[in-house]
Parts: C-alpha cells; sequence; structure tokens
C-alpha cells in the first residue's frame, strides 16, 4: 500500500472528503442551534373560533422546541393538529425570527350518531371529530355505518334542495346497515326513503313527494307522523288519530291510518 502512490491518494482524498463533510456539518449544527437565531415568535392565522389561547400556548409549547432554523415545523403542526376542532394546518418560517401557523378549523354541518348526547360533529368535508359546541342540539343529526359520513353530507345537500319547495328541511338523516335512508323533518314527519334503486332512484320518488304533498299531504289539517315512500307508484302514511279507507289519487296511492301501511 505505501508503495503504491495511487492508493495513498485515494486514501488521501477519502480522508480529506470526510475531514470536509465534518466541518460542513459541524457549521450546520452551530448555525442552526446557535443562540443568535432564537425562535420569537409564532403567528396564528386563520378563522380560529374556538381556538382558546391556553390551547394554542399548550400546542406551541409542545411542538414549537429549538431555534429559529432547528425547530420541526412537523412537529408544529402535529401538535396543533391534535387540537379538537383544527382540520388542517400549514406552518411555515419568517425570516428571521418568526414561525406562521395557518389553521383552518372545522365547519360544524350536523351532529354525527344515534345517541342524543354525543359530542361527536360532522364537518362540511363529511369528516367526523369529537368538539365542545353550545347549542348542538340545534344542528341536524346523521347517522350511519363506519366510513358512509361523506356519503350522508352529500345526499343532505340533495335532500335539502329537492324539499326546498316545500319550505321544510331534514332535521334528521339516518343510513341503516342495510344502506336505507330515513328523514325527519323540521315539521317533525318522518318519511322511510328505503334504499337506492336503480330501476328508481331514492330521490325520484322524494321528488314525487314533493310535487303531491300541497294538494294531498299539505291540505290534511292535521299532524303528520310517517310517510312510507318505498312503494313504486305511491307512499303510504301515518295520521295521529285518524283512521280513512286507502283512496286512489292519479297513480300515487295514499294509505292512511293509525298504523300506516308496509
Amino acid at each position: 500500500m505505501w508503495g503504491n502512490p495511487d492508493m495513498l491518494n485515494g486514501c488521501a482524498n477519502a480522508l480529506y472528503a470526510l475531514a470536509v463533510a465534518a466541518l460542513l456539518y459541524a457549521g450546520v449544527h452551530t448555525v442552526m442551534h446557535s443562540p443568535l437565531l432564537p425562535l420569537r415568535h409564532l403567528e396564528l392565522q386563520g378563522d380560529v373560533a374556538h381556538l382558546t389561547r391556553e390551547q394554542a400556548e399548550r400546542a406551541a409549547r409542545a411542538g414549537a422546541v429549538g431555534t429559529f432554523l432547528s425547530v420541526d415545523l412537523d412537529a408544529v403542526r402535529r401538535a396543533f393538529e391534535s387540537l379538537s376542532w383544527v382540520r388542517k394546518v400549514e406552518v411555515r418560517r419568517l425570516w428571521p425570527d418568526r414561525i406562521l401557523v395557518s389553521i383552518e378549523e372545522h365547519v360544524a354541518l350536523a351532529r354525527w350518531g344515534v345517541d342524543a348526547q354525543a359530542r361527536r360533529l360532522i364537518n362540511t368535508y363529511g369528516e367526523v371529530f369529537e368538539g365542545e359546541l353550545p347549542g348542538i342540539e340545534r344542528l341536524p343529526q346523521f347517522a350511519g355505518p363506519a366510513g358512509s359520513a361523506t356519503e350522508v353530507v352529500r345526499r343532505y345537500a340533495a335532500f335539502r334542495q329537492t324539499l326546498a319547495p316545500l319550505q321544510l328541511e331534514p332535521r334528521q338523516v339516518l343510513l341503516s346497515p342495510r344502506y336505507a335512508w330515513q328523514l325527519r323533518l323540521s315539521n317533525g314527519l318522518t318519511l322511510e326513503l328505503g334504499r337506492d334503486q336503480f330501476r328508481e332512484p331514492m330521490l325520484q320518488r322524494l321528488a314525487r313527494f314533493v310535487a303531491f304533498y300541497p294538494q294531498t299531504l299539505g291540505s290534511l289539517n292535521r299532524r303528520l307522523e310517517y310517510v312510507d315512500l318505498r312503494y313504486p307508484s305511491g307512499f303510504a302514511l301515518r295520521v295521529p288519530e285518524i283512521a280513512l279507507p286507502a283512496t286512489e289519487s292519479g297513480d300515487t296511492k295514499h294509505k292512511r291510518g293509525r298504523g300506516g301501511a308496509a
């Protein structure tokens, strides 16, 4: 080896490269952890109506550790995303001593789950989250099998649009484990929609109900409880304290009675 100039030169070059790399690493480490570049400010940006000062300070202490250059931005993002009302966080450095945290909060659309006391909420993207909210009982209530939240939100928008001519709102949207739909409207009426079918889509049955409602159910001077829309050419209804024989109206059948019709 000692008599081979090429091998000696190669070893010398390798040692030189290692020395340079070590010096560069030491220099970068020193700069990143230098007290001359402290992290002085953490600035929050965005709609943070539900984020308290205490929560923000706790997340900042947990995530923003180190100097301006050494702080782990992913750690800061994870710390803020762990807060209940925070949906999405973006973090970036602002020279020379600030971290900017941009926060997007959840927008609560409805309660999620069949338990009326549950505090799980669903946002406008169909994402379920935990959150405390004053007056939570005023929100609509959604429920469905695991993984169905996005579909329930999408259908809710379609139900609202279809019911708009009647000035009624769906206050409860339930999707059963068999993927059958049920609505409870703002006037207390329950609509049994059943499963979506290729031959007769669910929204088509609901639209037919909306079209016939003013001339039929809307003209009754009684409180309605339940309407079953699973029939191919009609619907059955239940009205408290009334029992009438089944009648025909055009191509739509309406069965009225205390127990309804199946």
